[in-house]
C-alpha cells in the first residue's frame, strides 16, 4: 500500500472510525451472531449466515482502515510549496468556457468533501490540476467531456 498524506484532523477522523469499528462494531456483531445462534439449528439458520457474512465485511473494513492508518502521514501545512498545485493546497480556478471561478482544496481521497470545497487528489479535476502553476491552463477530461481551467491562485489549503 502506498503512503497517503492527511491533515491532522483527517487522520484523527480515520483513527476514530477505526476505533469505533473495533470496539462497538465488533461488539454489535458478536451480539447479532449470539442472537442468531440461539434460534436453533445453524445449518438451516439464514440469520446466522447473514450475521457471519456481515462480520466478515466488518473485519475487511477494519483491515483496510488499519492499512490506511499504518501508511498515513500528516502533512504540515506550513511546509506546503504553493508555487504549484499539490496536495494540501487551495487552488482558485476559472472555467474557460463560462468564466466561473471556484476554489478547491486538494486533499486525500478519504478527506474529500465537495460540499466543503475539498476535492480528492485522485479525482479527475484533482489529477488534472496537480503540478500546474498560476497562469497555466489545464484541460481536464471529466464525465461531461473536456473542460479547460486557468489557475488563478494557489495558497496553503484547508
Amino acid at each position: 500500500m502506498s503512503i497517503s498524506y492527511y491533515t491532522e484532523e483527517g487522520l484523527k477522523k480515520l483513527k476514530d472510525e477505526l476505533n469505533e469499528l473495533k470496539v462497538r462494531g465488533r461488539a454489535e456483531m458478536a451480539r447479532q451472531i449470539a442472537e442468531a445462534r440461539d434460534k436453533g439449528d445453524l445449518s438451516e439458520n439464514a440469520e446466522y449466515d447473514a450475521a457471519k457474512d456481515a462480520q466478515g465485511l466488518l473485519e475487511l473494513k477494519i483491515s483496510k482502515l488499519e492499512d490506511i492508518v499504518a501508511n498515513a502521514r500528516v502533512l504540515d501545512s506550513g511546509s506546503i510549496d504553493t508555487s504549484k498545485v499539490s496536495i494540501m493546497t487551495k487552488v482558485k480556478i476559472k472555467n474557460a468556457k463560462n468564466g466561473a471561478t471556484i476554489s478547491y482544496s486538494i486533499v486525500s481521497e478519504e478527506e474529500a468533501d465537495l460540499k466543503s470545497g475539498k476535492i480528492s487528489v485522485k479525482s479527475p479535476i484533482g489529477k488534472g490540476l496537480l503540478g500546474k502553476r498560476v497562469g497555466e491552463k489545464a484541460t481536464i477530461q471529466v464525465p461531461a467531456g473536456a473542460m479547460e481551467f486557468e489557475i488563478l491562485d494557489i495558497a496553503p489549503g484547508i
